[in-house]
Order: structure tokens, then C-alpha cells, then sequence
């Protein structure tokens, strides 16, 4: 990939990203604690040193940020299956039904976004994404 795609890239994912976030003043809950969970909704339970791990935080950090989340009732804890020193954040079926809200409305506002594309467009878009997951997943 040349240095300009790069920049393009970067630049329409930061675009798209920030477009999105609009609908997330929705959600009820605030953009720290929906960015952990919807790790745990959609990558599956993890321990907190994963998760922590995942969101590029202190393992400090996340103990303070699962504990509101426990209190709002949207993570639980359970033993680990190998290691007894460990637990493994399982989200709640309240924070799987926020999330899937949440991501209902982005998707929603993307739909709109290239609702105007012609059926062709669309098709590379869908290419470009599956590009995009491959190169990066």
C-alpha cells in the first residue's frame, strides 16, 4: 500500500468513526464503558488483565471501571475454569441488549451515510471491508 492510500485510509476510518460515535449519546452508558463491553459482547468473556490489555489501559484502570460496571449490573464476575486466583468477565444480558442497540443505530446511520451509492459503490465498500477485517484481524 502506498504511503497516500495509507493516509486516506487512516483518515476516512477516523472520519467514519467520529460519524458513528454521533448516535452513541443514546446509549446509557458513557463511551469508556461501552468500548469494554462491547469487547466482552462481541470478542466473548475475557479476565480483566485481557480486557485491559484490549483497551490499552492500566489493569488498575479497568478494576476501577468493572467495578461501576458490576455495580450498574452489566458485568459479572465468575471463577476462571484453570486459574482460582482469576475471575472472567461475562457481560449481563442488560449490556448485551445495550450494545446491540447501540450498534443497531450505528449501523442504521451508515446505512444512510451510502444510501446514496449505486449498487456497484456499495459492493466495494463491502469489499473494502472485508479488505480492511482481513488485513487487520
Amino acid at each position: 500500500m502506498s504511503s497516500e492510500a495509507a493516509d486516506r485510509i487512516h483518515s476516512a476510518a477516523i472520519h467514519l468513526v467520529r460519524r458513528v460515535r454521533e448516535v452513541d449519546g443514546e446509549m446509557e452508558i458513557t463511551p469508556a464503558r461501552a468500548s469494554a463491553l462491547s469487547v466482552l459482547v462481541f470478542a466473548g468473556p475475557r479476565t480483566l488483565t485481557e480486557l485491559a490489555r484490549m483497551e490499552q489501559v492500566t489493569t488498575a484502570t479497568m478494576s476501577r471501571l468493572v467495578s461501576a460496571m458490576e455495580e450498574e449490573r452489566l458485568v459479572r464476575r465468575e471463577p476462571h475454569a484453570v486459574d482460582g486466583r482469576a475471575a472472567v468477565l461475562q457481560p449481563t444480558a442488560k449490556a448485551r441488549r445495550i450494545l446491540q442497540r447501540g450498534r443497531a443505530r450505528r449501523t442504521a446511520l451508515l446505512d444512510e451515510l451510502f444510501g446514496d451509492l449505486s449498487v456497484r459503490e456499495r459492493e466495494i465498500v463491502r469489499q473494502a471491508a472485508d479488505i480492511v477485517d482481513r488485513a487487520v484481524l
